[in-house]
C-alpha cells in the first residue's frame, strides 16, 4: 500500500504520514515502488498502527481495495476477477457458499467451471470477459473471499462500484469518464428505449444510466474497460448484455444490430480514426468525414445503428459545430433532419474540463416521415456564476435542458427553435451562441436600483465594523503549542477531507467555498455508502494547498456539509480552545510560513506544526470576539466588492443596450 493508503487508514493526511516514517524509527520499511512513490505492505502497516494506537481495526473495505490494489497481476485485472465472483455472489448465492466452505486450493480449483457458468449465461458465449484460469485465481483467492464478504455488506453491485471507483480515482489521467450528471441527461434525452448501445463504452457509465432496458450493447478497444463494463452492467441491471472488445469504427461488433438508442462520449480529435480505409464504408449517408473531422464518423456511426425512428446522444467538443471541413456533413444532416439539437453545456461538465462541451441529439430519419422544420439550440454556459465548475450548478443545468427539449418555448440566451433553412449558409455554424438572442444582460432600471441599494448599506456596514486604531505595544514573549500537541492532548480532533460516497449525493464544502467564504457548492460522488467527513457549528477548516493563511469557522449555514479535498478539520474541545481564537491565530503569515513546505510545486501546509499561544479561556475568548468581528468585516468588504461589480457590470450592460438612459 501506498502513503495515501496508509492515510486513509489512519484517518490522516499524507504529510502525518510522512512525519511517522521520520520520527519512528519502527515505522515499517517500504517493501517496494519507487523512491519518491514507496509501497509499505498491508500486514506491516496495520500492526504498527495498532501498537501506536492510531487503528483499532481496518475496515473490511479497505482491506478488499488494499489487496486489489497491490495485485501482482494489477489492479483492473484483479478488479475483474473480483467482479466475476461478484457476479456469482448474485446470480448463484447459494452455489457461492457452498464453494466458500471448502479449501482456498479447491476454491480456486472449482471457481473457473463456476465463473463459466454464470458469465456464458448473462454476457453471452462471444464476450468481453474471458474465464480466468485456476492458476491464476489460486494468487487471488483472499481478495475474492474479501469481496464476497463486502458484497454481504454493502451488496454486490454496490461492492463492485465502490472498487471500480476506487480504481478509477486512483487513475485519473488513463480513463475519459462520462459524470453521472451528464449520463443520466444524456439517457433521459434518449426517451424510454428497450435496446441501447454505446459504441466507445468506457467504463460503461452511460449505459448504467439507462431506465429499464432489456438489453445493452457495449464496445470499447480497451480489453480491460470492456470487460469492466460488462460486469458493471450485469451486475447493476437484469437486462441482456453484450459487451465486444474491438475498434467500433474499423471493427464494428454489432453490424446487423437496429437500436432504439445510441448514447456515446466518443474519443475526441483522434487523427488515425481509419480515414484512408474506410473511404467506402456504407456507414458515411451524410457525406465522407474528412480526416480531422472524426466525431462526424462517429455521429454516422451512431445514425446506422438506430432504428427508423431512433435516438442518439452524442458529447461533442464545440469545434464540431462550427469547423469549416464538416460543413457538408452538418447541412445534410440538417436538411434530412436527422440532427435535432445542439446543446451547450458549461465547461467543468465534463472532460475534458476546461471547455464547455456539446450534446448533439439526433433521430434517424424513417420512410414517409418528414424532416424536422427547425433545430433546438440551447445554451447553458451562462447559468453558471462566477467561481468556475467547483460551483456548477447542475441541477439547473438539466432542468434547463430538459424544459427546452419537451417544449418550453424560448427562453432568452438559454433556448430557441431556428429554423433549418436559416443554417444553411456557407458555413452551417452550429454554435448555440450564435443562434440565441441574448437577454438583457444589464437587468431592468429596478434591477440596477435594488443592487445599488444593497451596495449602499453594505458600505455603511463596512465603515460600522472598520476595525479601530492599533495600539502601540511591547510584544512580549508567549509561550506557544502546536495544533499537533492540542490534537496528542485531547484538547482538538483532526481530520482530512475528500473521501466519502453517497448514493444520493450530498452537499460538500470545497476548498473555493472556504476562500471564497462561500456557501458548500460540491456534491458528494455517488456510489455505495462511504461515510464523510461531516462539518459541525464551531469546527475551523483550514486549506492545506497554496500557501495562503485561510481558516474558516463552520456556522450553522454550512454545518452539516461533507468535508472536501484539500481541506484539513480541526473540532476544539470547548472546555479548553475557543474556535474564533484558534481560527485567528492559524491565519497567522509567520504562522502559515513556517507551517508550510516548499519541496514541490504546490505549497503544502502541514496544519499539525501550525502554533497558538497558551491563554486561559476568558482571554482566548476576549482573542476571539476581535477576530470574529474582523471575520464579519472581512465578508461585507467581499460582498461590497461583489455588489460593486455586479452593478458596475449592469450599468455598462445597461447604456450599452438601451435598457438604461445617459440621464
Amino acid at each position: 500500500m501506498t502513503a495515501a493508503g496508509i492515510a486513509r487508514l489512519a484517518g490522516v493526511g499524507r504529510a502525518a504520514v510522512s512525519n511517522w516514517r521520520r520520527r519512528h524509527a519502527d515505522f515499517p520499511k517500504p517493501v517496494g515502488g519507487t523512491e519518491t512513490s514507496p509501497a509499505f505492505a498491508l500486514v506491516e502497516v496495520e500492526q504498527w498502527l495498532r501498537d501506536q494506537g492510531k487503528l483499532a481495526e481496518v475496515p473490511l473495505r479497505e482491506r478488499v481495495w488494499q489487496q486489489l490494489s497491490a495485485h501482482s497481476a494489477g489492479a483492473a485485472t484483479a478488479l475483474v476477477y473480483a467482479g466475476c465472483v461478484l457476479l456469482v455472489v448474485r446470480e448463484r448465492p447459494t452455489g457461492w457458499l457452498e464453494l466458500a466452505a471448502v479449501s482456498d486450493e479447491r476454491l480456486a480449483d472449482a471457481l473457473p467451471a463456476a465463473l463459466e457458468e454464470v458469465l456464458t449465461a448473462r454476457l453471452g458465449a462471444d464476450r468481453a470477459v474471458r474465464t480466468p484460469p485456476a492458476t491464476d485465481l489460486a494468487l487471488s483467492v483472499p481478495l475474492l473471499r474479501g469481496t464476497a464478504e463486502l458484497a454481504a455488506e454493502l451488496g454486490a453491485s454496490q461492492a463492485f462500484e465502490f472498487l471500480l471507483g476506487r480504481h478509477l480515482d486512483a487513475n485519473p489521467r488513463q480513463y475519459a469518464l462520462t459524470p453521472p450528471g451528464p449520463a443520466e441527461l444524456m439517457a433521459t434525452l434518449a426517451g424510454p428505449a428497450r435496446t441501447v448501445l454505446d459504441p466507445a463504452s468506457g467504463a460503461g457509465g452511460l449505459l448504467r444510466a439507462v431506465q429499464h432496458p432489456e438489453a445493452l450493447y457495449a464496445q470499447d478497444a480497451d480489453p480491460e474497460l470492456a470487460a469492466l463494463t460488462a460486469l458493471r452492467l450485469a451486475l447493476h441491471s437484469d437486462a441482456d448484455i453484450r459487451a465486444a472488445v474491438a475498434d467500433t469504427l474499423r471493427a464494428d461488433a454489432f453490424p446487423g444490430l437496429t437500436a432504439d438508442a445510441v448514447l456515446c462520449h466518443p474519443p475526441f480529435n483522434e487523427r488515425h480514426w481509419g480515414h484512408d480505409e474506410l473511404a467506402y464504408d456504407p456507414r458515411w449517408e451524410y457525406g465522407f468525414p474528412a480526416r480531422t473531422e472524426s466525431e462526424l464518423a462517429w455521429v454516422q456511426h451512431a445514425l446506422a445503428r438506430l432504428r427508423d425512428g431512433g435516438t442518439a446522444v452524442l458529447l461533442m467538443p464545440p469545434a464540431v459545430a462550427s469547423r469549416r471541413s464538416g460543413r457538408r456533413i452538418r447541412a445534410d444532416l440538417l436538411r434530412r433532419g436527422a440532427l435535432r439539437a445542439v446543446i451547450a453545456l458549461p465547461a467543468g461538465a465534463a472532460p475534458p474540463y476546461g471547455i464547455p462541451l456539446h450534446l448533439w441529439v439526433l433521430c434517424r430519419p424513417g420512410a414517409g416521415r418528414r424532416p424536422a422544420p427547425e433545430l433546438l439550440f440551447v445554451d447553458t454556459t451562462g447559468l453558471v456564476p462566477d467561481g468556475g465548475r467547483d460551483k456548477l450548478p447542475w441541477p439547473a443545468v438539466q432542468s434547463a435542458v430538459l424544459e427546452a427539449w419537451q417544449g418550453g418555448g424560448e427562453q432568452p440566451g438559454v433556448s430557441r427553435s431556428v429554423p433549418v433553412i436559416e443554417l444553411l449558409d456557407d458555413d452551417v455554424d452550429l454554435a448555440p451562441a450564435r443562434h440565441l438572442s441574448a437577454p438583457a444582460a444589464g437587468g431592468s432600471a429596478a434591477d440596477l436600483a435594488a443592487v445599488r441599494e444593497r451596495l449602499d448599506g453594505a458600505l455603511r456596514r463596512t465603515m460600522e465594523l472598520t476595525p479601530p486604531p492599533a495600539v502601540p505595544t511591547r510584544v512580549t514573549a508567549r509561550t506557544l503549542t502546536t495544533v499537533g500537541e492540542l490534537a496528542r492532548a485531547g484538547a482538538l480532533q483532526l481530520w482530512a477531507g475528500g473521501a466519502g460516497t453517497s448514493p444520493t449525493g450530498g452537499p460538500v464544502l470545497t476548498e473555493h467555498d472556504v476562500l471564497s467564504a462561500g456557501a458548500p457548492s460540491g456534491t458528494l460522488p455517488d456510489g455505495p455508502p462511504e461515510e464523510p467527513v461531516l462539518t459541525e457549528e464551531g469546527d475551523v477548516v483550514v486549506p492545506v494547498l497554496g500557501g495562503g493563511s485561510v481558516a474558516r469557522v463552520v456556522d450553522t449555514a454550512t454545518a452539516g456539509a461533507a468535508l472536501g479535498r484539500n481541506l484539513q478539520l480541526l473540532r476544539a474541545d470547548r472546555s479548553a480552545i475557543d474556535p474564533w481564537f484558534l481560527a485567528g491565530f492559524l491565519r497567522g503569515t509567520a504562522n502559515n510560513r513556517q507551517a508550510s513546505s516548499y519541496a514541490s510545486t504546490a505549497t503544502r501546509l502541514d496544519v499539525r506544526r501550525l502554533q497558538v499561544p497558551r491563554l486561559p479561556l476568558a482571554d482566548q475568548r476576549r482573542y476571539g470576539e476581535r477576530f470574529r468581528a474582523l471575520a464579519e468585516f472581512e465578508d461585507t468588504l467581499r460582498l461590497a466588492g461583489r455588489l460593486g461589480e455586479q452593478l458596475v457590470r449592469g450599468m455598462y450592460d445597461g447604456l450599452a443596450d438601451g435598457t438604461v438612459l445617459p440621464q
